[in-house]
């Protein structure tokens, strides 16, 4: 028996590259169920499948097929609800080494609120996270004075942070680096610089269906294919409309504070164990916000995902 990556799935096809880069079209061998999961998909882009060949004739000449016989264990994965049932789910993306959530200060706004909506959700996903600060050539000094302070924001809490320009190149040599042999996810606003930045690093990389995801971010995309692209200096970009949903998981009022990293640290010295850092006496996180040991934009984003309304809500 093989073994492989999937690269590309179509929903009935998958695209399976083996050790030494040659891919088989696969189809899966009787039915696999996730354990814990209710899914629509057994098998998803970023898959390592074990896989056996079959010829499809007794013509030596023609194609082998594969059959996909066994999936291994998942590190994490990606899932967005099926459309047409809404107790399942549909896995965009399997075994992902890291999201890049691309943000710009300017052209366009990308705010504090969606990044940490985006850092909650990849932290429930157990998915580090790269933030790039894109389009640095064009900030004033304002503006670089705010991205300064993001910047110190999101490095003392723990995330990698990078600021790039595709412009005068700035940052792109740190950025490679960052992408080489992993698994990447690549997420931001529609006209961040996205894929002029993985042009400019990958110049062969064919971003036409990333670009189709940006124009249907509204979710009026329903396909189910997506696809591994290859990184010529090591490793992969994964490109799916789906993707788009990412950002989006649905949470319990109780676990999201388990989503912020710096929360959920502090929140084991609040005198309640259930605190919801709102209106409970003895709230160590509430403390944390006043001598700024937490940022107040990230307890604001934490507020916000919890809809707290005027009552509870705390007066910084």
């Amino acid at each position: 028996m093989k073994q492989g990556l999937v690269i590309k799935s179509t929903g009935s096809w998958y695209t399976v590259e083996d050790e030494n880069g040659n891919t088989f079209e696969c189809k899966i061998k009787g039915k696999f169920r996730i354990k814990g999961i209710k899914n629509t998909n057994p098998v998803t882009v970023g898959d390592r499948v074990g896989f056996t060949l079959q010829n499809v004739s007794a013509d030596e000449n023609e194609a082998q097929v594969g059959l996909i016989t066994t999936i291994s264990e998942r590190k994490n994965y990606i899932i967005r609800r099926s459309i047409n049932l809404s107790k399942q789910a549909h896995i965009i993306a399997a075994n992902i080494d890291q999201a890049v959530l691309v943000v710009t200060l300017n052209y366009p706004v990308t705010t504090t609120t969606f990044i940490d909506r985006f850092l909650a959700s990849a932290e429930a996903y157990r998915i580090p996270v790269l933030i790039v600060f894109n389009k640095i050539d064009r900030y004033n000094d304002q503006q670089n004075s705010a991205l300064q302070a993001l910047l110190k924001t999101y490095q003392n809490i723990g995330y990698k942070c990078l600021s790039t320009s595709a412009k005068t190149g700035h940052g792109l040599d740190e950025l490679k680096e960052a992408l080489k042999d992993k698994t990447n996810v690549v997420n931001g606003h529609s006209g961040v610089g996205k894929s002029t930045l993985i042009n400019i690093l990958e110049p062969g990389l064919n971003l036409k269906t990333m670009e189709i995801s940006d124009v249907h971010k509204t979710g009026k995309h329903t396909t189910t294919y997506s696809a591994l692209f290859k990184l010529n200096f090591g490793g992969y970009i994964i490109d799916t409309p789906g993707i788009k949903a990412f950002g989006m998981l649905e949470m319990e009022p109780w676990e999201i504070s388990h989503y912020f990293v710096e929360i959920f640290k502090i929140s084991a010295s609040c005198q309640y164990n259930n605190c919801s850092h709102t209106h409970e006496p003895g709230c160590a996180v509430k403390v944390a916000v006043e001598k700024g040991e937490i940022a107040q934009s990230r307890f604001i984003s934490y507020l916000g995902m919890l809809e707290v309304d005027d009552k509870h809500r705390p007066a910084f």
